[in-house]
Parts: structure tokens; sequence; C-alpha cells
């Protein structure tokens, strides 16, 4: 998320991100409010940078959302010491989906109201392959890498959007893949919809870490109404994109190294 990023925002978008929250704007009637951000996404706005930019939040709330994703990280360091314990080519698996998530996250597309841009996550990819937890641990690798040197998205915000991209992302795919696949649905469906959700369900906890924190004398649902409503245009065929790019993943390792799914995607065979 640059100014604001696709889930966030990066430099610039702050006061973007005030201006669609002020009053004058949730004045307006429904109909006049639409045309309002169709005329928005006709404007020219810079938006380069990726995630929750530094200072867009306020210090209380980035330092909540970082002290809250704590434990979710320690249980991840742990697991995945167990599971490379357990099997050496573990660590190499995760660190390549770590690199995936990286690369994949780091495809900006202009948000043109709030100056932002949205990008694919990856998340829902990692979470099907190694689990919702490493997806976590994966997702602060990728993203601190992203703060550090390219700028995208900041230290201070790093808590809030590993909660949006890792833990909130990661679930929703992992809990959409095995539910889907507990009624027996093929594997591409399965994998398509959780890419698809997952990428959905980022940018919706973006918006609401960002309408929470910033929402002002707004009610609270109104600000998230808007926010949402500034994604639609960018996220809903990026979701798409993304299901698409989960599934694809998921069947041609299937097909060609059907092993790598047994880590967490599918149940181990049997042993004789």
């Amino acid at each position: 998320m640059p100014g604001i990023s696709g889930r966030g925002c990066g430099a610039a978008p702050w006061h973007r991100v005030q201006a669609l929250l002020q009053p004058a704007f949730h004045a307006t009637r429904a109909p006049s409010r639409f045309w309002l951000l169709a005329a928005l996404l006709l404007l020219p706005h810079p938006a380069h940078a990726m995630h929750l930019a530094e200072g867009l939040l306020p210090f209380g709330w980035a330092l909540g959302w970082t002290i809250s994703v704590l434990p979710l990280l320690a249980l991840g360091v742990t697991r995945l010491r167990q599971r490379v314990a357990q099997n050496p080519l573990y660590s190499p698996f995760v660190a390549m989906l770590a690199a995936a998530v990286f690369v994949v996250s780091c495809m900006p597309v202009p948000v043109p109201i709030i100056g932002t841009c949205s990008h694919p996550c990856g998340t829902g990819l990692a979470a099907v392959l190694i689990g919702p937890v490493m997806t976590v641990l994966v997702t602060f690798v990728a993203l601190l890498l992203q703060a550090l040197f390219l700028a995208h998205g900041g230290l201070t915000t790093l808590g809030a959007d590993i909660w949006s991209m890792g833990v909130v992302g990661g679930f929703v795919g992992y809990g959409v893949f095995h539910g889907l696949r507990a009624v027996r649905a093929p594997l591409a469906v399965a994998a398509f919809a959780a890419g698809m959700l997952s990428d959905w369900a980022t940018y919706a906890m973006t918006s609401f870490e960002l309408a929470s924190a910033l929402h002002g004398s707004q009610p609270l649902g109104s600000a998230l109404g808007t926010l949402l409503l500034s994604f639609l245009p960018t996220q809903l065929p990026l979701g798409i994109l993304e299901g698409a790019l989960t599934a694809g993943a998921v069947v041609f390792i299937s097909r060609r190294r059907p092993a790598l799914l047994h880590f967490h995607a599918l149940p181990a065979p049997a042993t004789p």
C-alpha cells in the first residue's frame, strides 16, 4: 500500500483518506456520492508505494496491532523449527513461499480515489500450502524486507499490515480451502475461492484498520463503507485474478510435485 497502498497508505495518502472521510462527503446523497467517486476515479494521482505507510496510523493504534500479532509470530517460529526437524525440505519450501509473497505483493495497481495502490497478496496460496500460522511468519518476512529496502509500508505500521495480509488473509484462505475440500469441491475450485476471498478479506481488514483509527467524528460504519467502496474498482478484478493464480499454482504443484501438497494442503498418503 503506497501513500495508501492496495491495502494501505503511503506518504501522501493520509490527507486523501481524511478528505474521503470528511462530513461533506458523507452528507452527499447516495446517487451523488456514486457520481463523485466515479469522477474521482478519472483524476490522475501518483501512487506507487505499498501497504500502510509510516505514520499513517496514530501511535497507539499502530502499537496495538503490532503487540497483538507477536504471539502468532512466536508460534510460527516454533512450528517452523518443529517442521524443519521433521523434514529438512520444509525450510526451503517456506523460504520459496516467502519470496513469492514478497514478489506478488510488490505489484501495485493505483487506486485513484485515495492515491493508493491495490495489489495481489499471495497469502491465500501460502495459507493453502503451509497453513495460516506459517503464512503469518512469511508475511512478516516479506513486509519487513519491503519496508526496509523498498519503502513499501512502514515499520510502525508493520503489525497492522501483517494483520490484514497475513492473519486475516491467511486464515480466510485456509478456512475457505479446507471448508470446500471437506464438501468434496475440486482442488482447483477450492484453491480459486481461497485465493479470491483471501485477497478480498485482506482489503476489508485494511479498510477496517483505516476507518477505526481515522474516522474521527464520522460514524465508523460510514467511514468503513466509504473505504470499502474506494477499493472496489481495483480489488474486485484483482481478487478474481489472484484466485486464478492460486488455482493454477496449486493444480500445477499437484501434477508436478504432489508431495509438496502434503505439507498442509492435502492429507499425507497412508504408509503401507
